[in-house]
């Protein structure tokens, strides 16, 4: 995703302007094409992402979009009061981009990690939060995001996530895209996780049950619609993310869902757990100890199903 990103960011700046670019000391070689069209709009700040954060909102007010790009904690948890005050309380046009989400830097341990950003980003005014599944979400919704007139939050991940969409998607802030049909159930994803779903939904295929994949590259605002459809036609549904069950998308969910009338569907999610993983490990390791694999979630699902059947 992060070469992708660097691509597009690239193809926006030439076309606009007003686009500015700001790395919290990372990417520099990413960046090459990007400085090349425009060296005046790329700013390195350095190990100082609090401090670059209050110069994107300067620069936002002034006129200008800057985009920050950095390591997901360092741009989210470490300067959360400049997004809170200088970014959010202005409503300024400040599009925040974490790469490496979740799990995705696992081996360099719970610094590095980020369980936490879509939730704590979630609950400030005027903040969107989009987490893109592949490449086309990752392109379309950055264009979205600047079109949008106000703070944005993108968590990305780092590299070799595979394309779900055989193309760009009409991607719209707010909605969701259906990636494979199903009846019985839904598996509800966000971010990097869309391919460990549809494999879920594969497998549930093998066992009789039909599994529709949803993607929900905005996580704030939340597609209701979608949701109430959901929730009516299936009989289990499940949020997937690599993010803590608490507060990502599938909190969202369960506070949406606390407020609705006796919906058809239970639901069931998948995240990490209320811990730091202190153990050193790969993505996958880093995963699998969480139960946030294919086959974990095709089997709780699976059990979840038979019992709706079953009562």
């Amino acid at each position: 995703m992060r070469n992708a990103f660097a691509d597009e960011i690239t193809k926006l700046a030439a076309a606009d302007k007003r686009v500015v670019l700001l790395s919290g000391d990372i990417g520099n070689n990413l960046f090459n094409k990007f400085k090349d069209i425009a060296p005046d709009r790329f700013y390195n700040c350095g190990v100082a992402e609090a401090n670059m954060m209050s110069v994107a909102a300067g620069m936002a007010l002034c006129g200008l979009r800057p985009i920050i790009y950095t390591i997901t904690p360092f741009t989210t948890t470490r300067c959360f009061e400049q997004i809170r005050v200088g970014v959010c309380y202005h409503q300024a046009p400040v599009i925040i981009v974490g790469t490496g989400s979740g799990l995705s830097y696992a081996e360099l341990g719970p610094t590095h990690h980020s369980c936490e950003d879509m939730a704590i980003l979630r609950v400030l005014p005027h903040m969107t939060v989009i987490a893109p599944g592949d490449v086309p979400e990752l392109r379309t919704g950055l264009r979205a995001a600047l079109k949008h007139n106000g703070p944005v939050y993108m968590r990305i991940g780092k590299k070799g996530e595979p394309n779900m969409h055989a193309s760009e998607p009409d991607f719209k802030i707010g909605k969701s895209f259906t990636i494979r049909p199903g009846t019985d159930v839904c598996l509800i994803s966000t971010g990097v996780m869309l391919p460990v779903a549809v494999e879920a939904a594969k497998m549930l295929e093998q066992q009789g049950i039909s599994a529709r994949v949803e993607s929900f590259p905005t996580v704030k605002p939340l597609d209701t619609d979608a949701l109430k459809e959901i929730f009516q036609k299936n009989q289990v549904v499940a949020s997937i993310e690599e993010h803590s069950r608490l507060g990502g998308l599938g909190g969202s969910i369960a506070e949406w869902l606390a407020a609705q009338d006796a919906p058809r569907a239970r639901l069931v999610q998948f995240g990490t757990d209320d811990t730091f993983m202190h153990e050193i490990g790969v993505t996958n390791y880093a995963r699998a100890k969480f139960g946030l694999t294919a086959e974990n979630i095709s089997r709780t699902v699976a059990a979840r199903v038979t019992a709706r059947r079953a009562a």
